[in-house]
């Protein structure tokens, strides 16, 4: 049997954003009256990354959030309102913001798949595509332009340089070669921090490419004074323990350069068992409770890793990728509900000390004063493992009137009233992919 050990009197810091994610709501129109902004909302999602928006035709579609969307004619004058169309980006921004979320904004291009690429080009003139991000967040944070003030904080600087090799053809994110990214960064950088000191500016959005990292750090850390308030990288797997080792040894090279105190923030994440061959079985488990529970312990695991500032789970636009909607319906998915839990723990906001004995087995818990919670997860990649018994013990509260909610293949936050805490002690059955949120 495996035992779970929580001690409310024990606080051991932050619950940290673990449940951010790309994109904001689906808001139901007055003919096709689909939407999720409901339970959006009620999902309590901190910050919402903006990338890849621009393949969904309810936010907008080709004339949203990227920048060559935004300023079309790149010979156009910089300084002149009419040179930009924020029509379509204007109303999703301000849906995101409405349903409760912050925007996490990219600068840039959606990733371009197809044979002839439009927004992955290369800028000709570096300094004029700063200078057009430049009155992007002028419209944005400042009202220029008929705008908003809206004080988005995190701006990133492009998306996924290092996807396809240098001498690649075809690439599907950024046309030119590594050294081409790391000036194109410094330049953009560095005049965007100029204009506004008080914001965050980052990069570089990182394909996961270790040593690509490296290299980009010791070129940014060479060059001197390039800013860098957060480091951005992505990754998909099916182990969350790698996940979070992985992100320590992100954090050692942001050390070993100088940047130990730059956010390390985890921008795309999801369950990736292969991009080939077992691409189907991947994409199926996205939207299942396996892709839920994977979920569940990623945020755990990297909840309980100091090397890892913030988790943007990719994605809440209706792809298949979006283990939270339905993407046909925007219905809650099992995932759905691991967030929902997860945002419990955030509002609570202090994590005490917990911990499993059983590597499959993740928890992270919280209180606010005498609330308190815990999120327990099962999650394997064996899809041969069984269910298996465990047992929680707690000490710090007092768990008599405890509330237990199960979510499983046949449960969906259903309270579990099947065996109570006895003696502060729960013996409990969980399925195969599974979480328990507990509430006292």
């Amino acid at each position: 049997m495996s035992t779970v050990k929580i001690d409310y009197s024990k606080k051991t810091g932050k619950i940290k954003v673990m449940h951010a994610v790309n994109n904001g709501p689906v808001v139901a129109g007055k003919e096709q009256t689909r939407g999720n902004e409901w339970s959006y909302k009620a999902a309590r999602i901190p910050y919402a990354r903006v990338h890849d928006a621009s393949f969904f035709a309810g936010y907008g579609g080709e004339h949203t959030v990227d920048v060559h969307a935004i300023f079309p004619d790149f010979d156009a004058d910089v300084n002149d309102p009419n040179s930009y169309d924020f029509a379509c980006t204007d109303l999703y921004i301000s849906q995101i913001i409405e349903y409760g979320t912050k925007p996490f904004y990219r600068l840039g291009s959606k990733i371009e798949h197809g044979v002839k690429k439009y927004g992955t080009i290369m800028p000709s003139d570096f300094q004029k595509w700063a200078e057009i991000c430049e009155h992007i967040i002028m419209h944005y944070n400042e009202g220029w332009a008929n705008g908003y003030k809206y004080n988005i904080e995190y701006w990133e600087i492009w998306n996924e340089p290092d996807i396809d090799p240098d001498g690649a053809t075809n690439k599907k994110c950024w046309s030119g070669n590594e050294a081409d990214y790391i000036r194109f960064y410094i330049t953009a950088s560095r005049h965007l921090k100029s204009c506004f000191p008080h914001l965050k500016i980052g990069g570089p959005a990182s394909v996961g490419d270790e040593s690509f990292m490296e290299r980009f750090l010791q070129a940014i850390s060479n060059e001197g004074n390039v800013p860098l308030d957060f480091f951005s990288w992505h990754w998909y797997w099916t182990e969350p323990s790698d996940v979070s080792i992985k992100g320590t040894r992100i954090k050692r090279l942001l050390e070993k350069y100088g940047f130990g105190d730059v956010e390390s923030i985890l921008n795309e994440w999801n369950y990736v068992r292969s991009w080939t061959k077992e691409f189907v079985y991947s994409i199926k488990q996205v939207i299942s409770m396996k892709g839920a529970a994977f979920a569940a312990a990623v945020m755990s695991a990297c909840q309980n890793n100091p090397d890892i500032d913030m988790l943007m789970y990719y994605d809440a636009r209706p792809t298949g990728f979006n283990g939270l909607w339905d993407m046909y319906t925007y219905e809650e998915l099992k995932g759905y509900y691991a967030f929902y839990t997860y945002a419990n723990l955030f509002e609570l906001g202090t994590q005490v000390q917990s911990s499993s004995d059983d590597e499959n087995v993740y928890i992270v818990a919280a209180k606010n004063g005498e609330k308190t919670g815990a999120m327990i997860t099962y999650y394997t990649e064996n899809d041969n493992e069984n269910s298996k018994y465990i047992t929680v013990d707690v000490s710090g509260c007092d768990m008599s009137k405890a509330k237990i909610y199960l979510i499983d293949e046949n449960n969906t936050y259903t309270p579990y009233t099947k065996t109570p805490f006895i003696d502060n002690t729960l013996e409990i059955r969980l399925e195969r992919n599974s979480i328990i949120y507990i509430e006292a």
